[in-house]
């Protein structure tokens, strides 16, 4: 049986211009039975149209922010470093994909990538934006195979299947996240201080976006490996 070639968008570090992809990510799709396939940062519409018809399943990525202009909204003065081209690549990409309903997934910038791409907003940074009278740390001030906090994940969701619970543990590195949720998709998982951390979209066959970083857990959490190979198990429908 032939395993499935998934593709990865890049990080891009913009300092040196060079491309860079974290082994966490290439080590859960190798155990999950998958190729992971590393994309170029920078390629015409007929050349991601052709690696869109080549690959079975695409992993969006974690990273930096993404650029404010792309959500409509002024850059507020605690937004982080962002990768236009990056932004470009992976804005493009995403229509392609869902033209062929290849299975999508998106971790941590990834659900926000998604989230953005198909007219959602998210807050540019959750300390300054967002009210909480009981602030959990979503910046975790220690490693990341370890968790920082839960997720509440919403019954008969795919999610939910996934995972096997109605709340789990999850590791959490990041200052922005959903706000305005996009139509079509579907809020599956929240914080006990409101933020939504998880999303699907319910009439297509595999799309699924999570905050936290599955990469990290998944040796240890049973969670965080059913949701590295439900996702591999859907690409291999397409390989």
């Amino acid at each position: 049986m032939k395993k499935p070639l998934i593709g990865l968008t890049p990080s891009h570090n913009t300092d040196n211009n060079d491309i860079q992809m974290r082994p966490t990510y290439i080590k859960a799709l190798t155990a999950a039975g998958a190729i992971p396939v590393v994309l170029p940062l920078t390629s015409s519409e007929d050349d991601l149209r052709q690696l869109v018809d080549t690959l079975d399943g695409f992993l969006f990525t974690g990273g930096p922010d993404v650029h404010p202009f792309l959500f409509g909204e002024e850059t507020l003065d605690r937004c982080g470093s962002v990768s236009a081209e990056r932004d470009q690549m992976e804005l493009a990409l995403l229509p392609l994909v869902m033209e062929t309903g290849k299975p999508v997934l998106g971790i941590c910038r990834g659900i926000q990538l998604l989230n953005i791409g198909l007219g959602g907003t998210i807050w540019q940074d959750i300390p300054s934006q967002v009210t909480r009278e009981f602030p959990i740390a979503h910046k975790q001030p220690f490693h990341y195979v370890s968790f920082s906090h839960r997720v509440a994940i919403t019954p008969g969701t795919r999610l939910h299947t996934i995972c096997q619970a109605d709340s789990i543990g999850v590791n959490s590195s990041h200052h922005q996240a959903i706000k305005a949720l996009a139509n079509g998709l579907v809020a599956t998982g929240k914080t006990s201080d409101g933020l939504i951390e998880a999303v699907e979209m319910p009439d297509y066959p595999f799309f699924v976006g999570v905050q936290w970083h599955p990469e990290y857990l998944w040796p240890e959490d049973a969670a965080a490996e059913r949701l590295f190979t439900f996702f591999v198990t859907a690409c291999s429908e397409h390989a």
